[in-house]
């Protein structure tokens, strides 16, 4: 007789600390719907409780924090018509703006992979631990989707245009990277990170962190700024895509990994980008995201992201429209266009960053 399997997401105090583990190493621990409502759950139960000082949240294995969302279950739901998948953003997006707004020191460890819903569950936090293990991407537009949970919040308020580099070309972020976009706060090497978790259960979280916390290493994209300013201030990603075919070969390669990206997706990432830096709060970014994320499940592109970078992985997806230059301003509008009863609503409640 087997055991009961254990829960992906583990939640138990020590000492003042209340500590969330991700726990589905096997597919680098990605959030479901039930894991969503777990974390929200425990944030719940101890914003009030005074024997709880400090909330600390890491990944099961060595592998990565969380690779985002269920990716898999999203690509049956939009098969089926998407309600089940705008649900579940409903309760993750909250979640990210609660942890952005936490009572409590919120520390993330952010080590190994951080892509999608793990930059949401981590990167809002009031303390967020990088290691030489870390690789931060948002990588939607891979797969005919926009960045979301707070994502285009976070790219929009990097140096320069640094955010709308990661956001189209869905480049990793080095720990570096990480601390110089605002991602992160602290660097500590991973082999430290257990006594470091150790030591939060009787001090101060600033302190403890600040105490294990080493010089990072340099941000790889500091010495690219001068191409990627230049090129990313364009209007239009046709004309960012241009200027980077002139520029040097690092700019020419970010070319390359745009091109095989979403159209519509790119289109829609680089106006959200921009409606970002002008909303500035967090809330009304989620906002946004949510309308973006449901339009997205009407698509063909979502489906068919999926389709060919993780059921059948062929790597080849038939976008539609299949160029930039074919996809409408209404086809991009429609992305934005307001919800009615459906709203998220977040903009309106309390605020967060």
């Amino acid at each position: 007789m087997t055991g009961a399997a254990e829960p992906h997401v583990l939640v138990r105090t020590r000492g003042r600390v209340g500590h969330i583990t991700l726990n589905r190493p096997r597919v680098l621990n990605a959030l479901t719907h039930a894991m969503v409502r777990d974390i929200d759950a425990a944030l719940d139960a101890w914003a009030g409780d005074d024997a709880i000082s400090t909330v600390l949240i890491d990944g099961a294995g060595d592998r990565g924090l969380c690779a985002g969302g269920d990716i898999r279950s999203i690509y049956e739901d939009a098969k089926a018509g998407g309600g089940a998948s705008a649900a579940f953003w409903r309760d993750e997006y909250r979640l990210n703006a609660r942890i952005a707004r936490y009572p409590k020191p919120y520390v993330a460890l952010m080590d190994g992979l951080v892509m999608g819903g793990g930059v949401g569950i981590s990167a809002h936090g009031g303390l967020r631990v990088v290691t030489e293990r870390t690789a931060i991407a948002m990588p939607e537009t891979g797969i005919g989707f926009a960045p979301d949970v707070g994502g285009t919040h976070l790219l929009a308020s990097a140096p320069g245009e640094i955010g709308v580099h990661l956001a189209l070309t869905t480049a990793r972020m080095t720990a570096g990277d990480a601390l110089a976009c605002g991602f992160a706060d602290r660097f500590v090497p991973s082999g430290r990170l257990a006594d470091l978790a150790g030591d939060l259960a009787g001090g101060d979280a600033a302190e403890v962190v600040s105490r294990y916390a080493t010089p990072a290493p340099a941000a790889d994209l500091a010495a690219h700024r001068d191409w990627i300013d230049s090129a990313y201030a364009a209007d239009t990603v046709e004309e960012i895509v241009t200027r980077l075919r002139t520029g040097p070969e690092a700019a020419r390669k970010a070319a390359e990994m745009i091109d095989g990206k979403a159209p519509t997706a790119l289109k829609v990432t680089l106006r959200a980008l921009r409606q970002a830096r002008r909303l500035g709060r967090l809330e009304p970014v989620l906002d946004q995201e949510y309308r973006t994320s449901v339009a997205a499940l009407t698509s063909h592109d979502l489906v068919e992201g999926i389709r060919a970078q993780v059921i059948d992985k062929d790597r080849s997806p038939r976008w539609s429209p299949a160029t930039l230059e074919a996809v409408t301003t209404a086809g991009v509008d429609r992305y934005f266009a307001p919800l009615g009863d459906r709203e998220l609503g977040l903009a309106d409640g309390p605020r967060a960053r």
